[in-house]
Order: C-alpha cells, then structure tokens, then sequence
C-alpha cells in the first residue's frame, strides 16, 4: 500500500516542479518505508510513498522503470493474481523484483489499456510512456483506492489524496453544490471534491494523460447488473450457496498473500467472522483483533468476537477502549482527512486501525457485505415499504405522530421516535427520494439554508448531481436496484473512504475479500429472495457459512455504533464549537454559513430534541477544521 502523485507541466508554462517534493511529503504517512520522485519525461515527474507489503526489498522500490526505461510505474495496492498472470501472459520474461509492481508494469507494456481487466485486487496506478509522452490511469472497480485528479492551464495532477494535490499553487474555490450534497450526507458521495477543478477518477476508470495534459476518460469496468431488471438465476438456492461459499472461501486466499505480518479485523459480525474462519483455514494461529467500548457496553460486540476466535483458534487482541480514549483522537483524526468527511464511526476504525498496525501491516476486514447482500436496516425498511401491509400503513398513516415526539440517538425511547419518524417520511416518497432520504441525515430542504448565497444555479447542480447518483432506483426493480446503487455512491464515497482514510492515517493496510470481483459479480446475479425475506438481510451469505460459524451470530441483533457525539460536542469540543469553529464572529466573517441557522443548530443540540443535530454540528465541524487547515 502506498501513495502515489504525479505533475505534468503544460505546453509553455513554468515549471513547477519544485512543488512535488512536499506533495510526496504529504503522503508520508501512506508510504512511511521510502518517498522518491522521479522524472521520466521533460515535462513529466511522477513520485511515490512506500509501505512495503510484496517484496519489501529496494529492487522493489517506485517509481518503477522497464528495462528499455521507456515506461514508469507508480502503483498504489495489490494485484492478488499477479503470479497466475506473469505466468500466463509473461512467460520469458526476466523480472529483477518479486513484486506485483514489476508484473503490472510488464502486463501493461504486452497488452496496453486492457490489462486492467485482468487485475484482481485494488489500486490506483499510473504508467507513463516516455516515447509518447502520454500516462496511463486507471483505479479499481469498486473505488478502493482513490486518486483525484486537477487540470488547469498550467498543469495536470494526480495523487493519492486532495492535501498532495492542494502543495501546488492551484486555485482553492469552494464547491457549494458539494458542500450542498456533504451536508445531507456526511460525506462527499461522488467524484468530485469540495474545491473546484479537482474529481476523482470514478471506480472502474482509466485515463490517458496525453502530452498537452488533457485527459481522456474511458469505463473498463460495470456492475453487471441492469437497473430495473427483476434478476433470475439457473442456480438452486442450494447450489447458489455452494458456489458463493467457494468464491469468498478463494478470494479471501487470494488476500494472505504478504510477506510482512497480516491479521483480521473481527468484529463478531458475520462479515468479519466469514473473512476470519476462511483465512484461519489457511493460517495457523491467525492473528485478529477487536475494539471493545468499555464505556458503552451495548455496542460493545467482543463477546461475540471471542466466540468466533476461540472456534477458530486465533491470536485474538481486544483493544478496550473508553470514551475518553476516543475523543483523545479526534483532533488526530480532523489533523488527517483529506477532504470533509462526517461518519462518526470512523474514529473507532482510525483506533482499530491504530492499534492493528502496532501489532501487523496488513489487515483483512469483511467491509462490502452489507452492501451486496441486503445487510442494513435501510434494506429491512425498504423491502416493508415496497410490500406495504398493515405495520407499514400504521406507520405511515400516523407520521404527524412521530414528528411531535422527542427524538435523540441518545435514548432508547427518542431513537424509536427518530427511526418511526424516519420511515413514515420515507414511505411517503417515490422510489428514487426514498432511498435518498434512508440514506442521508438531513433533507435537502433543511440542509440548503445552513449555506449562504447559494445561487440557484448552484441548487440545480447538486439537484442534477443527485438524480445522477439515482440512476440506478427504478419503480420497476427490486431490492438490487438499492444495492447497485449503494454500491455506486455509499460503498466508495463513505465506507471505503472511512476505511482507506483512516488505516492510511495509520500505515495499515486494509484487504477487503468480499469486493472481489468474482463475489459481486455473482452477487448481482442473484436474486433478491436469495437475499432477504423482508426481516433477515444477508440470507445466503448467512446461511452458506452456517455450518462453519457459532449459532449464537446468527440469531444477535446487529448493532451500528454511536460514538458519544453529542456529550463530545456540548462538553470537550464546546470551546471550539462556541469560541473558535461555529462561534458566531466566524461564520459571519467567513461568509460560508447562515449564522443564524447555525445558532439555531447549537440551540436544538442543547436542548431536550436533539434529533440528529449533533451529526450536522459534526459535519460542520469536520468542515471548519479542514477549510482552515487547507484552505485559510
């Protein structure tokens, strides 16, 4: 795992290379083994940052160069089969290094752009051709990796992260139609950035950068699944099992390849139980580690983490940690993401991740599940609106009810206020509003007045933005077309980025067995009743795995986690909020935010209703922090 960048320098423009030695630096933290640039070309330099992983010799280093020293590589990630393809595609070739780097690099120059196609495993890399004076990009499939990109006249970048990028003298302009989509949602939900001029390569792209630093963008790679389509399958429900268990059982083989230490996140969810039981049949004494809460005991899900580790027989790790320990790592956490980023949940990955990498390198985790199988809530909620029936009339014919009631994520009572109000909202919406409204924590309309003179061409962009990210909700579809679509928008903009961002801050690497290309391509050819019933998620994952796991994960409730927001901001983080971030005097100086409804915010956050204000008040503050730290 690494970090990677590259400049091109324009046609008649200065240089301004000098920059890339702190676009590198930036990245440190990525790469901690070795940092070095490199020129390939006149108006070309490419650098990368190394966490040694494969082959963690020198030959190995980056930038990579061919023995003809026409192409350099940068790569950031691993290619799990490069073995099986040196061995198919590369016969006689003589090869310095061990590494997956060096196949990839030989692999592009014998068959071009559609080598991408071959790749199992997750990246972002780029090749440049010194006789054309042109760069390959590509990224993986499901957005595991990410790599921004920025042209202007002068230049054309690329890196790992938007603070490598923002080294360079580029213009810092605030998009407010993202700022628009990050406030309902917490997170930046597609490829574009909160400043202007900067996107990300989309999951399953790849670019040519030609000589004049335009870049070309092609998809090599889709879901395969039809929005709309009612999907049928050949297969039994038996022989779907079989062939699923056989999939996830070889992808996660595929993952322990390392030649530094490697382990497991185990959660005690079935996710993370399935990744665990699959690699300890290949390692013996297979190291796992859990976070436990110790001052939150119902989120705390340990006992079901040594159930799993004492089956399996692994070095399992506890880290038990307090509220205290917690808020101790946020300043940590604001100090590193890379572009605003709300979920509350990834400080608990950023310890898990913290801790793990004093004790491995590599860790698999069971992220993905949920989305290809149907595993959240939002699912359970969607299939009973999609059926109706009484509970879901009930619910829905008594939404003033809910409305008027206290809500608070902080009390059991408040919180099944907040959920009824929540769903009955829904129900009442079309297929493309109701998945947006489960997935996001405040309603546009709410959320548009927190931003100051935003223009109505600005509203009609983040507007055109969302019906892009619904493409794929139809009325005629089934529960897959919400799947496709988390996919497409929740998968690489909130969860893959909460874990990428924050095992990265770490120098930990993550693998994530279940976002193998064969799993979800054979996910998405099966059918919804293969999935859930409308009150379990994850059926056939579940139950192909039922004979290998303890019988007590299965009949557990499944539990998400609340980090103590709201204590945090009216006690710890209460200065900053008051005085420094939201004081009144800044954001009216600032001219972001509409004061008064930021005032109205902190009030609600206080009082007796909080609902969800303490996540927008998160969101704003996560905001501030980087705004300042990068911005001004």
């Amino acid at each position: 795992m690494c970090g990677i960048a590259g400049y091109l320098q324009k046609p008649g423009q200065a240089s301004l290379s000098h920059h890339m030695a702190q676009a590198i630096a930036c990245l440190n933290k990525r790469g901690p083994d070795t940092q070095r640039i490199q020129q390939p070309s006149a108006n070309v330099w490419l650098a990368h940052a190394r966490l040694s992983i494969i082959d963690t010799s020198s030959i190995a280093h980056q930038p990579m160069v061919d023995a003809t020293n026409r192409y350099t590589i940068v790569f950031n990630g691993e290619i799990f089969n490069y073995r099986e393809l040196a061995a198919e595609h590369l016969q006689g070739q003589i090869f310095k290094s061990t590494s997956d780097t060096e196949v990839l690099l030989y692999l592009y120059i014998k068959l071009g752009a559609e080598c991408v196609n071959l790749l199992n495993g997750f990246f972002a890399f780029a090749i440049h051709d010194k006789q054309t004076n042109s760069t390959f990009i590509a990224r993986d499939r499901y957005g595991i990796k990410p790599l921004h990109i920025y042209t202007d006249e002068q230049m054309t970048l690329f890196a790992s992260e938007v603070k490598s990028i923002a080294a360079f003298p580029i213009a810092k302009q605030l998009n407010k139609a993202t700022l628009a989509l990050y406030l309902q949602l917490n997170y930046i939900p597609d490829n574009t950035s909160m400043l202007q001029g900067i996107t990300r390569l989309a999951p399953g792209q790849c670019a040519i950068i030609d000589a004049k630093g335009e870049v070309n963008y092609k998809t090599y790679y889709n879901i395969p699944y039809t929005p709309g389509a009612i999907v049928s399958t050949a297969d039994t429900y038996a022989d779907a099992k079989s062939k699923l268990k056989t999939l996830v059982e070889e992808a996660v083989q595929r993952r322990l390849v390392s030649d530094v230490p490697l382990g497991c996140f185990l959660s005690g969810g079935i996710d993370s139980s399935i990744v665990t039981a699959c690699a300890a049949k290949h390692i013996k004494q297979l190291n796992t580690y859990s976070i436990g809460y110790k001052d939150e005991t119902y989120f705390d899900e340990t006992k079901y983490a040594n159930l799993v580790a004492n089956k399996f027989g692994t070095n399992h790790t506890v880290f038990s940690v307090s509220n205290d320990e917690m808020f101790e790592h946020i300043h940590d956490i604001l100090d590193y993401i890379d572009e605003p980023f709300a979920d509350s949940s990834a400080i608990a990955v950023y310890i898990l991740s913290k801790k793990t990498r004093q004790k491995v390198t590599v860790a698999l985790s069971g992220d993905g599940g949920d989305e290809l199988f149907a595993g959240y809530n939002k699912h359970k909620a969607e299939l009973m609106m999609r059926r109706g029936g009484l509970l879901n009339s009930i619910v829905k014919a008594t939404a003033p009810v809910w409305s008027a009631l206290p809500q608070s994520r902080h009390g059991g009572v408040g919180n099944l206020f907040r959920k009824l109000h929540r769903y009955a909202d829904a129900s009442s919406q079309s297929e493309k509003d109701r998945y947006w409204r489960l997935c996001s924590l405040l309603p546009q309309q709410h959320a548009l007045p927190y931003i100051k003179n935003i223009s109505q061409t600005e509203i009609h962009e983040t507007e055109q933005r969302k019906q892009k990210l619904l493409e794929g909700i139809t009325a005629q579809g089934d529960i897959n077309d919400v799947l496709y679509t988390d996919m497409k928008m929740v998968l690489p903009g909130d969860m893959l980025t909460k874990v990428d961002l924050m095992s990265m801050a770490n120098s930990l690497e993550v693998r994530v067995p279940l976002l193998d290309y064969t799993v979800v391509n054979y996910a998405f050819s099966l059918p919804q009743q293969f999935k859930s019933d409308g009150t379990t998620g994850k059926k056939i994952l579940k139950e192909a795995f039922a004979d290998v796991l303890p019988a007590e994960l299965f009949t557990r409730p499944k539990h998400g986690f609340e980090v103590p927001l709201r204590k945090w901001l009216l006690n710890g983080l209460h200065n900053l909020i008051e005085n420094e971030l939201l004081s009144k005097d800044y954001i009216i100086n600032q001219g972001i935010f509409n004061a008064v409804e930021v005032e109205a915010l902190k009030k609600q956050l206080r009082s007796n209703n909080p609902g969800d204000a303490h996540a927008t008040i998160w969101a704003l503050v996560v905001f501030q922090h980087w705004y300042k730290r990068l911005i001004k």
